[in-house]
């Protein structure tokens, strides 16, 4: 067993970018030469999250609008009265996503489905620069 680690870096994101993440997650594992494993991206960061969608138009509109539903920005967050920063709502939802995602991957390539893309997805209400830690486990 072998671990290597790699790191995806995103500029100034805006609040609700989704952004396909597949080919440098590909792209990380190629450059580990490991064959079979599993690879987890980590978004360093408490507003920001990674998930798998097919990533086209209509649910990159639906997405965020479901978003909107479940967590929605104009009401009072207690992350707000205590810090003042208008971002409860973004905490929120990147608390219901999550921070990860774990991928298999077998001779080298991952294991997704046709339609299936890895996307990380801003959630804080400024622009950030992100860093997603990549570590890959597996055998040559």
């Amino acid at each position: 067993m072998a671990v290597a680690g790699d790191t995806i870096r995103l500029e100034r994101t805006t609040e609700l970018q989704m952004i396909d993440i597949t080919r440098e997650v590909a792209a990380a594992v190629s450059r580990s030469g490991l064959r079979d494993g599993i690879v987890v991206v980590f978004n360093v960061g408490s507003t920001g999250a990674l998930t798998t969608i097919e990533f086209e138009p209509g649910l990159q509109q639906d997405f965020p609008a479901m978003l909107e539903r479940v967590a929605p920005r104009d009401i009072a967050y207690q992350h707000d009265l205590t810090w003042h920063d208008g971002n409860g709502h973004s905490h929120t939802r990147a608390s219901l996503l999550g921070p990860d995602i774990t991928v298999p991957f077998a001779g080298g390539a991952l294991r997704i489905g046709t339609w299936q893309q890895i996307v990380f997805i801003e959630l804080d209400n400024k622009p950030h620069n992100r860093q997603l830690a990549v570590q890959i486990i597996g055998e040559k």
